[in-house]
């Protein structure tokens, strides 16, 4: 959820937070939009969240019927509310479907049918039940102090959800993190304890970051495994991988050298033995080490040809 004015609805960059039932408590002061009666909502977008306060979880048909308002409005106005965090669905088609442009949708009459007889696209009437987000309702009754402190046991469930994530966890790599985290003392103060109870590891496994590391021991084992390892490879025998730029190992610019890949799902980096060699940004791809014609022509190769947006032909020739 933003907290940003003008919110239309969402877009395919949209960032999305999956959440167990369970353990939405302990993200509420990040999920929590603020109090609902402030923000600057549409008429028909208060109006579409009143009906869901009233009846409960309801179908696109049951909201079109209840409100009064056309498809075109209630449809409009669960964009604006999704936008903010106030409500989710059932599954993933309800999101689908609002990003979709009205161009690739199902036709609001009766759905145009392909040769096969088979629906041209999902509409919104088949996105499931909408729901508000009712802790989220429930944490904007509460004052903006209230709501920006983390309870212990929420603090606590974050930082094993950072440890789970990267494995070894210290101030700076933090940065790639939301900045409504809890802060980095309150976060160290739980590590220091499970320190202390033998359950993580403490010390400096990073090179070039002072304060505090904390650590999983198994990660630990990893890491000084590898930095034992006397096995040298040859050019051959060097791992690579390409992860996205959305992934958690995207931390070029923080931990490893290079520049900042900005999060998008499109942007790409290619590792080589753990450090990024090249980028592939916004289309345009970028050799990170020294010139070398033949290995920048094979990471330029790997990058662009992994783009999912694109098509090549069987033997046709590379992109220049």
């Amino acid at each position: 959820a933003g907290r940003n004015q003008g919110k239309a609805g969402p877009v395919r960059s949209t960032p999305v937070m999956l959440v167990d039932r369970s353990e939405v408590d302990h993200w509420l002061p990040i999920l929590a939009p603020g109090d609902t009666a402030a923000l600057p909502l549409s008429t028909h977008a208060r109006t579409v969240c009143s009906a869901l306060g009233e009846y409960g979880a309801s179908f696109f048909v049951d909201l079109v019927c209840g409100t009064g308002l056309l498809r075109t409005q209630v449809e409009t106005a669960l964009a604006e509310l999704v936008a903010w965090g106030l409500v989710t669905s059932d599954t993933f088609a309800g999101l689908r479907v609002l990003i979709t442009p009205s161009s690739r949708r199902a036709s609001f009459s009766k759905p145009r049918r392909g040769r096969a007889g088979r629906a041209r696209s999902v509409s919104v009437d088949a996105a499931g039940r909408w729901v508000l987000v009712e802790q989220g309702l429930l944490m904007s009754r509460l004052s903006e102090s209230e709501r920006s402190e983390y309870s212990d046991a929420s603090v606590h469930h974050i930082a094993l959800a950072l440890l789970d994530r990267y494995g070894v966890v210290f101030r700076g790599l933090l940065h790639r993190e939301s900045r409504l985290l809890p802060p980095w003392r309150r976060l160290a103060r739980v590590y220091r304890r499970m320190e202390a109870r033998g359950e993580i590891r403490g010390g400096r496994f990073v090179n070039g970051f002072s304060g505090e590391h904390f650590a999983w021991p198994e990660a630990v084992d990893t890491l000084r495994a590898v930095h034992r390892s006397d096995v040298q490879r040859s050019d051959e025998g060097l791992r690579e991988f390409i992860v996205s730029a959305a992934d958690p190992l995207n931390l070029s610019g923080i931990i490893t050298p290079g520049v900042r890949v900005p999060v998008a799902v499109r942007n790409r980096l290619l590792y080589r033995d753990g450090v990024p060699v090249a980028v592939y940004v916004a289309g345009e791809f970028e050799w990170l080490e020294s010139p070398d014609a033949a290995r920048e022509w094979s990471a330029r190769n790997l990058l662009i040809r992994n783009d999912p947006g694109l098509t090549y032909l069987p033997g046709s020739s590379r992109p220049s």
